[in-house]
Formats: structure tokens, sequence, C-alpha cells
């Protein structure tokens, strides 16, 4: 109950001002498990006559009976299979399957050209602190990993900086929201190269600490 709590909190900051603008929406939901995120898109889709479409490898289907709700059976990485099964085009799309971030990289691209401009594409698990040494969940792969998605982010973010709006909302383990607009299509990752490993950077810290 608590966790279910937990994820619709961050779900609901994740989509603080969002859910105003969606009309009719077509939603694309990647990971059920428990449903609870299921349930607070199915009830966006009540609110704005949307039609929501989940995919995960487990069979959940008998999880909920509603007529805006579509379970589709699947790794969220068989894109022919998926793509036959869902609409040309969405206004939102959910990821919360595999949070590498090599697996992150490979469905933000297979999906984003199904957005609609002004559509929105969330990214669950972007936070690494609750994973660090001490801290709540204190998990070492979900700190590595986390980190290098929310890294990952930022350099799609550079070099897409006329395609795509990116905010970060923080509770519990993080929500990446990024928006759509434009309808070219999203260029190859830049990695974001900062001063801060630099022989500068390193002597300026040192002097710093010296005072």
């Amino acid at each position: 109950m608590k966790s279910t709590l937990r994820s619709t909190k961050k779900l609901d900051t994740a989509l603080n001002g969002e859910i105003e603008k969606l009309r009719k929406p077509n939603i694309l939901e990647f990971g059920v498990q428990i449903g609870s995120s299921t349930t607070k898109f199915i009830q966006i889709c009540k609110k704005k006559n949307g039609k929501l479409f989940s995919v995960d490898i487990d069979d959940y289907s008998k999880l909920f009976n509603n007529k805006l709700w579509k379970f589709i059976k699947s790794r969220d990485d068989n894109f022919k299979y998926i793509f036959k099964r869902i609409p040309s085009k969405v206004d939102l799309i959910y990821l919360d399957t595999i949070h590498t971030a090599k697996h992150v990289e490979k469905i933000i691209y297979a999906y984003f050209d199904r957005l609609n401009v002004n559509g929105l594409f969330l990214i669950d698990d972007i936070s690494w602190i609750p994973y660090l040494r001490n801290n709540s969940y204190n998990n070492f792969y979900c700190e590595i990993n986390n980190k290098e998605t929310f890294d990952l982010i930022l350099d799609i973010f550079n070099n897409n900086l006329e395609n795509i709006e990116i905010k970060f909302a923080f509770e519990g383990t993080g929500t990446c929201i990024i928006k759509k607009i434009s309808n070219k299509k999203l260029n190859k990752k830049t990695k974001i190269n900062t001063r801060e490993n630099s022989l500068k950077n390193i002597l300026m810290e040192y002097l710093v600490s010296m005072l």
C-alpha cells in the first residue's frame, strides 16, 4: 500500500500542471507490476476521454477490466510487435522497466517519433540520491544505474535544445519529464564535457582548500 501511494504521489508531482493540457490522450505505459501507475493513467483517461496501452513482459491482462485500457504482453523493445498494436501517435509515454542507461536510451530513440508535439516522455527512477551509501535504499547497483541514466538524459538534451524541454522531479526515486517541442527527429546524444575534472579546476580547488 505504501509503495502504491509513493508511486502515485511521484506521478502527481511529475505531471503537475500537465494533465489539464491533455485532450483525448493516447497513453503508452511500459511496466505495470502492481498497477499503481496504470491506475493513475486509467483515471486520467476516464477524465480526459483517453486510451491507455500498457506493455509488460509478464501477463497483467486480468489486473483491470476497463474499456479504456489495452494490455500488451511483450518486452518493451519488441518494436515491430508493439508498433502494430498501438496508435501511430501518442501523447504520453511512461517508462518504468529496465533501469539501465543503455536500455533507456534504446527506448527513448525507438518511441520518440511516436510522440505528438507537446507530448511527454516520462522516465522513472532517475535519482541516485536515495540509493547512496547510508541513505534510505542504500543500493550500489541502483545508485550507479540511476546516475548513468540521469547523465544520459543530459547528454541527449545537450544536442536537442531545439527539439525537447526537460525537467526533473525528485520525489521518491525521481522522474524525468521530456517534452517534445518540434517534429524533428531526435539527434544523437552528445557527451557533455565539463571542466569539473580539468587541471585548472583541480588546482583551483586545491588552492581554495589551503586558505
